[in-house]
């Protein structure tokens, strides 16, 4: 069980049947009342956005999830075709049910298909990977006092933020979790 002071970006948890992955938090203490957690969090099912207030110290059962590695092979129009690499079964998702994950996938990766009762639901995205910058504006020198940042475009069509002395054609490693440069590779 996970209590409320459990809770962390990409927890899943099992509210009404329904399992949901947290986007967000934040525990509130109020003056005279019992505290509470003002929670985002994103339905696995359908992919709705909610936000729901729970006072401190509730608690919830753990999805009965179960996870298979699968490989993503290639966008069939409006949805994204995955390979089991064991009995080599293929799945299809559309963009709705990937969510932002889908601006990271590159072919032949691997990632975690995660199922509920029996169905696919989402995919898991291995935490780091390396994409190479496919644009990116110059950085230039004496622009900041400390180590500054600018957005750069990956071949996926993603955009993070790198330090300004990465260029076009650099492999880079990110945080696939919070969208964040880990180094040059």
């Amino acid at each position: 069980m996970y209590d409320t002071s459990d809770f962390r970006r990409g927890l899943r948890i099992l509210h009404e049947g329904v399992p949901w992955e947290i986007i967000d938090f934040q525990h509130v203490k109020m003056q005279m009342r019992k505290a509470l957690v003002k929670t985002k969090m994103r339905n696995m099912l359908n992919g709705a956005v909610l936000e729901r207030n729970f006072p401190s110290g509730e608690k919830f059962p753990p999805p009965d999830l179960m996870f298979r590695k699968m490989q993503y092979l290639y966008p069939e129009q409006e949805t994204f075709v995955f390979m089991d690499m064991e009995s080599y079964d293929q799945i299809n998702f559309t963009s709705e049910q990937l969510g932002e994950t889908r601006q990271f996938l590159k072919e032949n990766t691997d990632v975690d298909v995660i199922f509920f009762e029996g169905r696919p639901i989402s995919i898991a995205l291995p935490n780091h990977m390396v994409l190479a910058v496919s644009h990116t504006e110059p950085g230039l020198k004496g622009d900041t006092v400390t180590g500054g940042t600018k957005p750069a475009t990956l071949e996926t069509g993603a955009v993070i933020q790198v330090p300004l002395f990465i260029k076009e054609g650099d492999q880079i490693k990110f945080d696939t979790r919070d969208h964040s440069y880990i180094e040059r590779v």
